[in-house]
């Protein structure tokens, strides 16, 4: 409660008042402006949008990190948000951006990459506000962000699936992603987008609860994206790309914890022949996480951007060496089928990604690779590159419409985190979920990365016309849910309707009036054989499953402060 008042009291004094520095990952409507705006050439293209927040104050050499004009404006009295202080106004601050999020679900929790929303019935809604000061070479950000969500009551995984559930523990009970997040409306105030930071030329040492993004993709992340809440890490990163003879590198290394929750799975009472299906995590479930990554932009391939990311996870209590804070010194290589008590603490992932960026085309194409864990021999990954990968795949096209400026977007993005080789599916070696770190790839009870969480499977389409800050865009997108679940309950069975699917139609707005940026998300959601249920006929075999309908709405608000 104390931590509460303190934010609270902080936000109230720093929202006047202040100067921006980065777009934070997943800003309605200015995040994806501002990758149009390298796709069509308008900004500096030597920077990969492969480690994010992106800052275009240090990327593209803006005054700001919102409008190129803004403290010019500021200078001469135009706007009253921007100001200096100390000696000879050495020091300077300006307003953040103050943000607005609402969604609403009709029947069931739907959405992701939303930061601190969590699954919901109901409405939820984030405001965001906040301040940025600067003085010398240290910077400090203050945009907390507030949770209310109704929380309301919906069926989640049914009881009728009798001996199935226990199936479904199997996974539960390695992974802290609870079904609701209790049974009560919740107010939660979160630090948000905060840092602070000692920024030198193109580098910044600090600690920071910003939202991150590692990889090329626009809708998924292998290793970490903005599913969950922002976590506590300190960090050294490049500020904007770092020139050399050979080409440009960016890079971030980062410490952090992660926290656990208390929310149980569905149905934590149920026993099987007097076996309860849950078994216990251990009561601290806070754990510790370090990540690498880097990218490269080689100087005799213009538009080629390669990278790699790697994390290690494990609990707190479980630290013990050097090897654990860096991850790229894990790998302690190893056949699969042996026991090795060191590395079999760590969950680890790793990803190699490329993007390729032709301003004279106006196209981008993308492609992530990753796997689990970091101790398979050269040759093992060599004969069996398919086992514990995931990947994604995606492009983006604009097509020069009759008015200047005005372009008709197409773009696709494909995602595979479902196990392909039977072994891996029977050994439980599926994407976020562990044997040993039992709370798995997650902070606050929200997976890090994919956020349709572990062994899903998505594929989308989107159509748009796009002309600046403006964008009306329809999208259609197949996801499929723990398909690694799928068959490892029903391989027996040979039954193949039972697969948990969501056919999604989105209408996507996006408008500019004057200072406010407003997106919004209308969409059709049709579930296919809800958390893989389906009732058995004994004369009929192609019978409807567990379908169900849900409607969601979301809006994002954000007014500039000029």
């Amino acid at each position: 409660m104390r931590n509460r008042i303190i934010y609270l009291v902080l936000f109230i004094l720093l929202a006047g008042k202040s100067f921006p520095q980065g777009v934070p990952v997943g800003m309605p409507v200015f995040d994806e402006y501002l990758r149009r705006l390298q796709l069509t050439g308008q900004v500096d293209s030597s920077s990969s949008w492969m480690i994010r927040p992106i800052l275009p104050k240090e990327a593209f050499g803006w005054s700001t990190g919102y409008f190129a004009d803004s403290i010019t404006a500021n200078e001469k009295g135009l706007f009253g948000s921007y100001g200096r202080f100390g000696k000879n106004g050495k020091g300077k601050f300006l307003v953040l951006p103050a943000v607005y999020r609402g969604q609403f679900n009709s029947e069931y929790a739907f959405g992701v990459n939303d930061g601190v929303m969590v699954p919901n019935r109901g409405l939820q809604q984030v405001l965001s506000a906040g301040a940025y000061a600067e003085y010398g070479r240290f910077s400090l950000q203050f945009q907390p962000e507030l949770l209310l969500a109704q929380n309301k009551p919906y069926l989640g995984f049914p009881i009728e699936h009798q001996a199935t559930i226990l199936f479904y523990y199997e996974y539960m009970n390695r992974i802290d992603m609870p079904e609701r997040f209790g049974d009560k409306p919740l107010n939660r105030l979160y630090p948000g987008q905060s840092s602070i930071r000692f920024n030198l030329n193109e580098f910044s040492v600090g600690v920071s609860s910003e939202n991150l993004w590692w990889g090329p993709g626009r809708r998924n992340s292998l290793l970490l994206g903005n599913n969950a809440p922002g976590f506590w890490h300190a960090t050294i990163n490049t500020r904007k790309p770092v020139q050399t003879p050979i080409g440009s590198f960016e890079g971030q290394y980062i410490s952090g914890f992660l926290n656990s929750t208390n929310f149980l799975p569905p149905w934590p009472d149920y026993s099987i022949q007097q076996n309860p299906v849950i078994i216990p995590k251990r009561e601290d479930g806070n754990r510790y996480l370090s990540g690498l990554v880097f990218t490269y932009q080689p100087k005799w391939i213009p538009g080629l951007f390669l990278g790699f990311g790697s994390v290690n996870h494990m609990y707190r209590s479980d630290v013990s060496s050097f090897a654990d804070a860096i991850p790229i010194f894990n790998g302690r290589k190893k056949p699969q089928n042996i026991y090795d008590p060191i590395q079999d603490k760590r969950q680890q992932f790793s990803s190699g990604f490329f993007r390729w960026l032709s301003p004279e085309g106006r196209f981008e194409f993308y492609g992530e690779y990753g796997t689990r864990d970091n101790d398979r021999t050269f040759n093992d990954f060599i004969t069996t590159p398919e086992s514990g990968r995931a990947f994604t795949f995606g492009f983006t096209h604009l097509m020069d419409l009759k008015k200047p400026n005005r372009f008709f977007e197409i773009s696709s993005e494909m995602t595979l985190s479902g196990q392909t080789i039977r072994e891996d599916i029977r050994q439980l070696r599926t994407w976020y979920i562990h044997d040993h770190v039992r709370h798995g790839y997650t902070h606050q009870g929200q997976v890090l990365g994919i956020g349709n969480g572990p062994a899903s499977n998505q594929i989308f389409v989107g159509l748009a016309w796009v002309e600046g800050l403006k964008k009306i865009g329809f999208q259609f997108e197949r996801i499929e849910y723990n398909n690694d679940f799928y068959y490892y309950r029903y391989e027996e069975s040979k039954d193949i309707r039972n697969k948990y699917v969501d056919l999604v139609f989105t209408l996507n707005p996006e408008w500019q009036f004057g200072n406010l940026l407003v997106s919004g998300k209308f969409q059709y959601v049709n579930t296919l054989n809800y958390k893989w249920y389906l009732e058995n006929y004994p004369n009929q075999y192609f019978v409807p499953g567990y379908d169900r309908k849900n409607i969601v709405g979301s809006l994002g608000v954000a007014y500039l402060f000029r």
